[in-house]
């Protein structure tokens, strides 16, 4: 059975909700990364995957660098998120720089 002849057996409302989850699926949540790095200032906190996303790493090793105690300041902001402001990313990142 091709491609075309599993779309035509399909009903239009499992077509319909097939559509639906591809647009949900591939939705892009706007971003602190959005906007240019230069605007983005000390005070503003990054969420943890927005950090990581910043810095290239995955989030695994985002965790492994925060749970090393090596890694920024974390700010707590509920019981069960934490981020990362701007300022203290860049004073981990200068002070991981190689000389």
């Amino acid at each position: 059975m091709s491609l075309r002849e599993s779309e035509l057996s399909r009903s239009h409302r499992a077509q319909r909700a097939h559509a639906k989850q591809q647009k949900r699926k591939h939705k892009k949540h706007p971003s602190a990364l959005d906007r240019p790095l230069t605007l983005l200032h000390d005070a503003q906190v990054l969420t943890f995957f927005e950090w990581c996303a910043l810095n290239r790493i995955s989030a695994r090793t985002g965790r492994r660098v925060l749970n090393s105690g090596s890694g920024p300041t974390v700010v707590q902001l509920s019981s069960k998120r934490i981020g990362i402001t701007v300022g203290a990313n860049r004073v981990w990142q200068q002070s991981r720089e190689r000389l």
